[in-house]
Order: structure tokens, then C-alpha cells, then sequence
């Protein structure tokens, strides 16, 4: 009521003018305790993985958690209705080191490969890939070797991003400071440095689902090939800077100059990993380092691309 009456004698002499300024503060200021309501949610009441009916359903606060799993650093964005609601950052990026904000970049594992996956098929709307042409039309300075498996049908964009190529190797564990770290061409044909097995059809493609990491790293050599790009660059034209996800890279290692910006890995202990993050060449697979509030923009990217959006980084058909 104070800030009303003391706006309402500034402005008493353009009283008409007076709900533009009070009723768009007033609302910012509610949607700003429901917002901070929901942030309390997150931190008290994380609850277990699984309820039984008529048995307690206790909640547990974040930083008890972080706590339990000997977590030093946590970072969380949250979408709602089509746009970035909050993301805030929790603990420190080491132990003794400085506190994780937003901007704190953390490595994605895994999770590049869905970014990888958006590239690629702006690549196929450029008609620069097709979904379904056996790779090795695309791919030139390394092919999939042939085998009994290739002859039956060929490896195909399609089946490495869904991971239905019949392609091994898993999936990859970097290497630690001071590792010498391979070419791309070694990770692909297991030769040393390289710590991972030979990236071969040991399928027929499309007759089943298993998880490859390996599939990446061809969808990697074939992005590379037809782009005339390093894997930085290239990701860097078609997905990070189209989608204002400005705080994540695929570099690796990454530059001196972002460390001091970078959340450290630690063990399942919380101590710290020796020589810190590692580096991993398999950059489609596993190169990607990014925000929580850079994520939400490309899944709003996605979801805006599904819907239709004009200017999108898909057609809708396409996404």
C-alpha cells in the first residue's frame, strides 16, 4: 500500500496514467512469488522414485540430496509455457571453488547427441544428406567397411540417429589429462590412442535397436565431410548460434580461457577427477558443453519447429 500511495502522488497530475505503471508491477510482483513458490518446490520437495499407497512419501531438500550423493555443484532451468521460467544454480563448481550460477557450463555426455541429431537433419533440409542413402555415398576421407552385415542393407543416417544402423561401440570414456587423445580416424578404426574398439556393423542395418555411440562418431566423420567444417564449426553455423545458445560449445579439450567458467566432474565420492574434465574427440556423441538454460532454449527450438513457428530450425514436417 506504501508504494501505491507514494506512486499515486508522483503521478496524481496524469491520474489516468496511473494503472500502467501499478498494475503491470503488481503483476510482475505476483508472478515473481508464484515463480519463488515453485522454486521452494524444487528445492524441499524432491520425493522418492517410487509411492505406495497407505506408506509415507517423504520429501527430501535438494541440497540434503547434493549432500547424500557427495554433489558439489547443481544447475536447473525450467520451461513452462514455451519459455525459460527460472534457472538457478546451487553449490560450487569445485570443492573450494567458485559457486555455480546459470552461465556455469558443465558437460553434457550423452546429451550431445540429440543436439547432433538437430544438425544433421538441417543438413538433410539442406539436401546436403539424405535420411535414407548409405553413408559411405557421403562419406569420403573414411568409409564403413564392408561386410556380411552391410550386404544385406546399408548404414543409413536414418539408423544412426535412431540408433538402428547395427553399428558398435557403445559408448566412449574420454581421455584424462595427459592422455595423448586420437584422431577421429583412430576412434573409428580402434587403432591406438584410441581406448574404445573398432566403430563396425555388427547388425544388419534396421533390423534391430542398440544403443551406439559409435554411430555418432560416423555421423560425426559424415557432417564433417560434406560440410568442409571442423565439428566445432559446423555445430557452431546450424544449431548453437540459430538457437541463441550462446554459453555452449562443442570444443575439445575445452579453451583455457572458459575453464574458470566450467563445473569440474568428480567420482560417485566427491572427489575430484584427476587432471579434471576429460576429452572426448567423439564430439557428436559426447563433445558437448552447455548450460541447463541453453538446453531449454533448444528443446523450446524443437518444440517451436513442431508447431510450426515461422523462422524455425526445422519444417514442421521434418521435426
Amino acid at each position: 500500500m506504501l508504494y501505491v500511495e507514494v506512486m499515486h502522488r508522483c503521478l496524481r497530475p496524469l491520474a489516468p496514467a496511473l494503472f500502467i505503471f501499478i498494475v503491470p508491477l503488481a503483476s510482475a510482483r505476483a508472478q515473481n512469488d508464484a515463480v519463488a513458490q515453485k522454486i521452494n518446490a524444487v528445492e524441499n520437495g524432491l520425493g522418492p522414485a517410487l509411492s505406495v499407497t497407505g506408506k509415507p512419501y517423504p520429501f527430501r531438500t535438494l541440497r540434503s540430496e547434493m549432500s547424500r550423493l557427495h554433489i558439489p555443484g547443481v544447475s536447473v532451468a525450467v520451461i513452462h509455457n514455451g519459455s525459460v521460467e527460472w534457472a538457478k544454480g546451487y553449490g560450487v563448481t569445485y570443492v573450494g571453488g567458485r559457486a555455480v550460477t546459470p552461465e556455469t557450463i558443465f558437460q553434457a555426455g550423452s546429451v550431445s547427441k540429440p543436439v547432433a541429431a538437430l544438425a544433421a537433419l538441417r543438413l538433410v533440409e539442406q539436401g546436403r544428406l539424405s535420411l535414407d542413402t548409405d553413408v559411405n555415398k557421403y562419406l569420403e576421407s573414411w568409409k564403413v567397411p564392408s561386410n556380411e552385415f552391410t550386404q544385406h542393407a546399408p548404414v543409413t543416417l536414418r539408423g544412426l540417429l535412431s540408433h538402428t544402423a547395427g553399428v558398435s561401440v557403445h559408448g566412449f570414456n574420454g581421455y584424462s589429462a595427459g592422455d595423448s587423445v586420437p584422431t577421429l580416424h583412430q576412434v573409428l578404426d580402434g587403432i591406438r590412442p584410441a581406448n574404445s574398439p573398432p566403430i563396425r556393423a555388427i547388425a544388419v542395418p534396421g533390423s534391430a535397436w542398440s544403443y551406439s555411440g559409435g554411430g555418432y562418431v560416423v555421423l560425426q566423420e559424415m557432417m564433417m565431410d560434406v560440410t568442409g567444417k571442423s565439428f566445432p564449426s559446423l555445430m557452431q553455423d546450424l544449431v548453437l548460434s540459430p538457437l541463441a545458445m550462446n554459453h555452449s560449445r562443442f570444443d575439445q579439450p575445452l579453451p583455457t580461457a572458459l575453464r574458470n567458467n566450467a563445473a569440474s566432474p568428480h567420482d560417485a565420492d566427491g572427489k575430484p577427477v584427476a587432471g579434471g574434465a576429460h576429452t572426448y574427440p567423439e564430439m557428436a556423441a559426447a563433445g558437448l558443453w552447455t548450460t541447463p538454460t541453453d538446453l531449454a532454449r533448444y528443446i523450446i527450438g524443437v518444440q517451436h519447429a513442431r508447431r510450426g513457428v515461422a523462422g524455425s530450425v526445422l519444417s514442421k514436417a521434418m521435426a
